[in-house]
């Protein structure tokens, strides 16, 4: 598609500016007060798992990132017991799509065969759709191995691979139970207390307890200042025995009132998403879902789906889930660490979950490499506030990234937002640096942060450019001034939320620098 508003040499000009500052902020390659809501004083003998001494990491929660993290600090030799409610498969509606960044961390962990054998399909890109039009945006994997790749996959065959391969090294142990609180000794975390599946109460102690259990943690209060937020709710079918309009893509259609998803997660079965904005949802059990689905949702499905759709819905294993979002915002403890969904959430409309999991992983897993004796709760504590920083670039983007366009995406009776969204389809469908950007954003192949602004402020401009060429009128110029408005109104917010500071000048910041603790 060819600009026909001039505006590309502008956008051009950002998208250089961006590049500029990637390579002058470059991160390194090295890799107050508290509550006291669960939180137990530690009495007793605490147990101990390992044959050949004490434990030296425990982890809460087995799924993506406890597991990850698992075998992670296993494989460097540190003694793990890793605790998880429940080790039955998983069966979720959320976290089946590993975007490409997030695969290209799963390789350099070493557990990049935990997609293989489970059904688990090649995603190359997106399509997105709005009112009857689509564009296919391709991610940006030309100077890449032909095995990289986005991987959907079901949720819960994904992490019981994940679980086998951590408890495959014999200095992991993964036992079933319910962690029901942290224990505490002169402000330092000393280890956990939890119930068996059989009920009985024990107590683990290690130099260091992280804590990955999910989105619904009730452990996260402890450990930092949670301020979520439920914009939505995800309906969740599963399609069978159709196609996709774009074979290997995920589809997102700009519906009316928020969008729909489509993306395979096996080879013979379609995952939809439909998003519902609030915290209500229509009730499930008196039918009202089944004909919101039907009435409001089936006549924005391409056509190719419409059939498979309504099969899915007469089906009736129809699902539900809050969507949260919830800056990172730690208190730092000694002895603590908080990861994964229980630390930092964002709406899942982009798939950048996973992706900023592993990569958390990654970067602790650089800063615990040199350290031989993890014993010194205070010292550890300080060194470890640099993760928080050194996580903040690739972190921050992904999450402003998916506030910022699912805001955009919802549609709106203001003129302003509507602009907004009709700029953002035709800028992305201009194809070019247009998409390429944005896509590596969102595959997490290039999360750079001003990349993001400068793209998203872009699609603004491009928005007040198709107002006012040829003709500007007084109502087009109001429009184009809220248009932008609208636009500082979305993403500043969410990018003040994710610290400022740590997000564009993380090297400014001084735990950036911060060295080990001797050893």
């Amino acid at each position: 598609m060819i600009d026909p508003y001039g505006f590309g040499w502008i956008t051009c000009t950002l998208i250089t500016l961006a590049a500029l500052y990637n390579f002058l902020f470059s991160r390194k390659n090295h890799s107050d007060s508290t509550t006291t809501e669960n939180i137990t004083t530690a009495t007793g003998e605490c147990r101990s798992f390992n044959p050949n001494g004490d434990v030296d990491i425990i982890i809460v929660g087995a799924g993506v990132a406890g597991s990850a993290l698992a075998y992670t600090l296993g494989k460097d030799g540190r003694r793990v017991l890793i605790i998880e409610r429940d080790l039955n498969e998983p069966d979720r509606i959320v976290g089946e799509l590993l975007q490409p960044g997030g695969y290209l961390k799963l390789i350099e962990l070493g557990l990049d065969d935990c997609v293989e054998k489970i059904d688990a399909q090649k995603v190359f890109g997106y399509a997105l759709f709005k009112d009857g039009k689509h564009t296919r945006l391709s991610y940006p994997l030309e100077k890449f191995h032909s095995d990289i790749a986005g991987r959907s996959f079901h949720n819960g065959r994904f992490i019981l691979r994940m679980r086998e391969k951590a408890a495959s090294l014999p200095n992991v142990r993964l036992e079933q139970g319910t962690v029901t609180s942290l224990l505490e000794e002169n402000g330092t975390i000393k280890g956990v207390q939890y119930k068996t599946k059989d009920a009985q109460e024990f107590s683990a102690c290690a130099p260091l307890t992280i804590v990955c259990d999910g989105c619904f943690s009730n452990l996260r209060r402890s450990l930092c200042n949670p301020k979520v937020e439920v914009p939505s709710c995800f309906v969740g079918l599963v399609l069978e025995n159709c196609e996709l309009p774009c074979a290997d893509h995920g589809h997102v259609i700009l519906g009316d009132p928020s969008p729909v998803l489509f993306y395979p997660i096996s080879s013979t079965e379609i995952r939809c998403l439909v998003d519902v904005p609030g915290q209500k949802v229509p009730s499930i059990s008196n039918g009202e879902m089944a004909k919101y689905l039907k009435t409001v949702v089936a006549p924005q499905v391409p056509p190719e789906l419409h059939a498979a759709f309504i099969a899915a819905v007469d089906k009736g294993h129809i699902r539900t889930m809050p969507n949260r979002s919830m800056p990172a915002d730690p208190y730092p403890t000694p002895g603590a660490l908080l990861m994964g969904d229980a630390f930092n959430m964002r709406h899942p409309l982009t798939g950048g979950g996973m992706t900023v999991a592993l990569s958390d992983i990654v970067v602790l897993r650089n800063l615990l490499k040199p350290l031989r004796d993890l014993n010194d709760a205070s010292s550890l504590c300080k060194y470890l506030e640099s993760f928080y920083t050194l996580r903040k670039p690739v972190a921050s983007t992904i999450n402003t990234l998916a506030g910022a366009l699912y805001k955009v995406f919802c549609a709106s009776p203001d003129p302003a937002r509507k602009e907004m969204r009709q700029a953002c389809f035709d800028y992305l469908s201009l194809g070019g640096l247009f998409s390429e950007g944005p896509v590596s954003l969102l595959s997490g192949l290039n999360p750079c942060p001003l990349s993001l602004v400068l793209h998203f402020f872009a699609v603004a401009i491009y928005g007040v450019g198709r107002l006012l060429l040829p003709f500007p009128s007084p109502k087009r110029l109001w429009i184009g001034i809220r248009l932008i408005a609208s636009a500082s109104g979305i993403i500043l917010p969410i990018i003040k939320a994710e610290g400022i500071r740590q997000m564009f000048f993380p090297a400014t910041v001084p735990a950036y620098y911060r060295a080990p603790p001797d050893a």
